[in-house]
């Protein structure tokens, strides 16, 4: 009922990369799944960008399936006291318009940056890939100038 501490969920995620490849071959990642929903959704006059064999992909969507399910079940089955699913502050116009923005740049900046934190962080600094490097410490310091710069001046 409790979280788990960081020395058995952090190794089981390390785990879980090496798992994957020797057992399926296939590579960590959240981001790309929005890609295959993208070429499910629209089949025909899809940018090049689009144009995958979705199909091959389904496991990414039964994986994030799979992610909400089960951080579902871990916050109202497996909790004594059950988070919001949002803070009331985003029940609001503003709210709605931050978590729209806010949607919208973190899908730019995974397609930009050619996956998300967990995709570079857990997968492609365990396969030594040098661009997962160069992006995980980006994202790092993006993050600590967030906290101590940015959000500091409108508090």
């Amino acid at each position: 009922m409790q979280p788990w501490p960081w020395y058995i969920g952090g190794p089981l995620i390390g785990l879980m990369v090496p798992a994957l490849l020797i057992f399926t071959g296939k590579n960590f990642g959240v981001s790309s799944s929005f890609r295959h929903l993208n070429a499910i959704c629209a089949p025909q006059n899809r940018p090049d960008y689009l144009r995958i064999n979705w199909r091959d992909h389904v496991w990414r969507l039964v994986f994030v399936l799979g992610i909400i399910i089960g951080g579902f079940i871990g916050n109202n089955i497996l909790s004594y006291e059950p988070l919001p699913f949002l803070p009331e502050a985003y029940y609001s116009f503003w709210g709605v318009l931050i978590l729209a923005l806010g949607g919208i740049l973190i899908g730019f900046g995974t397609r930009y940056a050619e996956g998300c934190t967990s995709g570079h962080t857990i997968m492609g600094i365990s396969s030594l890939q040098w661009p997962s490097v160069v992006a995980s410490i980006s994202f790092f310091i993006g993050g600590l100038i967030m906290v101590w710069v940015i959000v500091p001046l409108f508090t």
